[in-house]
């Protein structure tokens, strides 16, 4: 078993995927590896189900509502627009994922509190950015490339502005605070995957990574250069082969830390007592993208 099996029909139905690719990467479980073995495993292997949190909910509605507020004309683009776009979009979110609505079950006061608390976060996104100002190239666009001719890297981007002289920013929103030292590595590691994508793919390497921190109403911008992603490719196959190791040894071991806080396997991980599953025998079905937003994450490092 590979990091994850992929087909040319994980890319869209018209992709080709060069016949040497035999595995495929997204940022969120390369970074899952990074902080934990035993969780890639769990999450990417195990296939092992976690619970939604709120935070997740509400990253998950606010990056939908952000979406959906740029079909509307640029002059409408309001606060107020925004706050209408909340309801709606969870309606739609709990059709597509039914397990959101485990959240409130009959509480209908909990889901009004939530929703406002959501209304609540946009008016941080308004504080940094105007969007009356902005025609993203690519909103929540799936991006892919290969590199080391085996390995298929891909993610999902929140937003791409490209400027009249071709210039390339990667916005990524984030509804947690600013992050703490601890969640701020994995939040640029995120974004120069994203970099590393558009620079293989498009010859160009973005003037501008920024994630803008919806809570706080803050925005950090970073520049990447061509060496420094030279770099973090090398980085990037070293983990993919790291993987690729540790699944054919059956060897994922856990690496405990502070965000062990939010892990939701803490019974099956031996750092708590626990005891993993037998390890999965035969290749389990390709993993479609999954991305972070798919996942629970500890507060400050939600998306």
């Amino acid at each position: 078993m590979t990091a994850d099996p992929v087909t040319a029909q994980q890319l869209s139905p018209t992709a080709e995927v060069p016949v040497t690719v035999r595995a495929s990467l997204s940022p969120s479980r390369a970074a899952d590896f990074k902080t934990c073995p035993l969780l890639y495993r769990f999450r990417s292997i195990d296939r092992l189900p976690e619970q939604p949190t709120m935070e997740q909910a509400r990253g998950t509605l606010i990056h939908a509502v952000l979406e959906r507020l740029f079909d509307l004309p640029s002059a409408g683009r309001t606060p107020r627009a925004a706050s209408d776009l909340v309801a709606p979009q969870w309606e739609r979110l709990v059709t597509e994922q039914p397990e959101l609505a485990t959240l409130f079950t009959d509480d209908a006061e909990a889901r009004s509190t939530f929703l406002r608390s959501a209304a609540g976060l946009l008016q941080g996104y308004f504080a940094v950015e105007d969007p009356r100002r902005l025609e993203p190239a690519e909103r929540e666009s799936l991006i892919s490339a290969v590199v080391d001719e085996e390995l298929l890297i891909r993610g999902y981007l929140d937003r791409l502005d490209v400027a009249p002289d071709g210039a390339l920013r990667v916005v990524d929103y984030k509804t947690g605070g600013a992050p703490r030292e601890a969640f701020e590595a994995r939040a640029l590691f995120q974004l120069k995957f994203y970099a590393l994508v558009l620079w293989r793919t498009r010859g160009v390497v973005p003037r501008v990574l920024r994630l803008l921190y919806l809570k706080d109403a803050e925005v950090c911008d970073y520049t990447p250069d061509a060496d420094e992603l030279v770099r973090f490719e090398r980085t990037v196959v070293a983990l993919w082969r790291a993987i690729e190791a540790a699944t054919a040894a059956q060897d994922f071991r856990p690496r405990p830390s502070r965000l062990c806080d939010w892990c939701s396997h803490q019974p099956l991980c031996p750092s708590f007592g626990g005891t993993p599953p037998p390890f999965p025998v035969g290749p389990k079905p390709a993993d479609s993208l999954r991305d972070s937003r798919s996942q629970p994450m500890p507060p400050g490092a939600d998306e």
